[in-house]
């Protein structure tokens, strides 16, 4: 979303801790868009880490398990997050994913690719409306909004999915990344500085917004 500002990408980076980390792009979201690929690999370049792509629509489908244990980053593009999942599922992905993120792998994405870590969440999957999706992989509990201040129907549809019972939920502006480790919150942090993150739940039958703390990647550290 950002070809300008590499400040959450550097991060993703450095959690590796390794000069050249290996970082595969999974675009099974947008349907293995050719033009999404060509973006990623200008974001990736060679020169910043060893970069590839795992296509799962064009056949030549490698050991996903292997495959995807040996690198240091998977990347999942945005898209239809319930059409990835279906894919996914079909092709045994989510179960790669699954090792992989138990031999610590950092798993990391943007919308879809955000969203498809938790239990559920609010897509647009479905058509123009969105709605709530309730068969993420589940490796975070709770619920996931990407865009909320990116698209001014996120935050009423996913207030109204929380008071029809749709789990806590985590939602995250354009430019906030939300990092765990493990299944453990470690912080948010945000390539834009006025991006936020809440935590949305349900108290007194209604949805409330909860501010977390952010931290803008563009400060320059104290002395």
């Amino acid at each position: 979303m950002e070809p300008d500002n590499p400040l959450l990408d550097d991060f993703i980076l450095s959690l590796t801790r390794k000069r050249k980390p290996k970082v595969c792009f999974v675009p099974t979201a947008s349907g293995d868009s050719d033009n999404y690929i060509a973006r990623f690999y200008r974001a990736f370049p060679a020169s910043r880490c060893a970069p590839s792509h795992l296509p799962l629509f064009h056949g030549n489908i490698p050991d996903l398990t292997r495959f995807v244990c040996a690198q240091d980053v998977v990347y999942v593009g945005g898209g239809s997050t319930a059409n990835m999942l279906a894919v996914w599922r079909l092709h045994g992905m989510d179960k790669a994913l699954h090792r992989a993120w138990l031999d610590g792998v950092t798993l990391c994405g943007v919308s879809a690719g955000a969203l498809c870590w938790f239990e559920a969440g609010i897509t647009d999957s479905f058509g123009q409306r969105l709605t709530a999706l309730n068969n993420g992989l589940g490796f975070l509990k709770g619920g996931f909004c990407p865009h909320y201040d990116g698209e001014s129907q996120r935050r009423p549809v996913l207030h109204r999915e929380i008071v029809r019972g749709l789990p806590r939920s985590i939602a995250a502006d354009d430019g906030a990344g939300v990092h765990f480790i493990n299944t453990k919150f470690a912080e948010v942090v945000t390539s834009r500085p006025k991006a936020r993150a809440y935590v949305v739940r349900l108290i007194d039958g209604k949805a409330r917004d909860e501010a977390i703390e952010v931290r803008y990647l563009g400060q320059p550290l104290p002395d």
